[in-house]
C-alpha cells in the first residue's frame, strides 16, 4: 500500500465503511461522516416513522443541495469578479485615452 495512504473507518447511520484515503485528507473525510450522521440524526428526529432508506435518502438529498447551492454561489462569485476585471480594464482604457 501506498506510504501516502491509510485505511480508515467510516460509520454512518451505524454501519461501517472501510475506505483508503490519502493523509491529507482524513480530517476532510471524517468531517464529511460526521456532517452526514448529523443529518441523518436530524431526519430521525423529525421522521420517526420512516425507514433508514428513506432517512439516508432524504440526508444524500441535503447535502446535495446544499453543494449545488455552494456551486451555484461560487459561480456567482466568479462572474462577478470577471465582471470587476473587466470593469477595471476598461476604466484603465478610458483612463489612457483620454490623455
Amino acid at each position: 500500500m501506498d506510504k501516502n495512504k491509510l485505511r480508515i473507518n467510516i460509520k454512518i447511520d451505524g454501519r461501517n465503511y472501510p475506505l483508503y484515503v490519502d493523509r491529507a485528507d482524513e480530517e476532510r473525510h471524517r468531517l464529511a461522516a460526521k456532517i452526514v450522521n448529523e443529518t441523518v440524526g436530524k431526519f430521525k428526529e423529525m421522521f420517526r416513522n420512516k425507514d433508514s432508506q428513506d432517512i439516508v435518502a432524504m440526508t444524500a438529498f441535503q447535502i446535495a443541495l446544499s453543494n449545488t447551492e455552494m456551486m451555484q454561489r461560487e459561480n456567482e462569485s466568479l462572474f462577478i469578479d470577471e465582471l470587476k476585471d473587466l470593469n477595471d480594464d476598461i476604466s484603465d482604457f478610458l483612463k489612457e485615452n483620454r490623455k
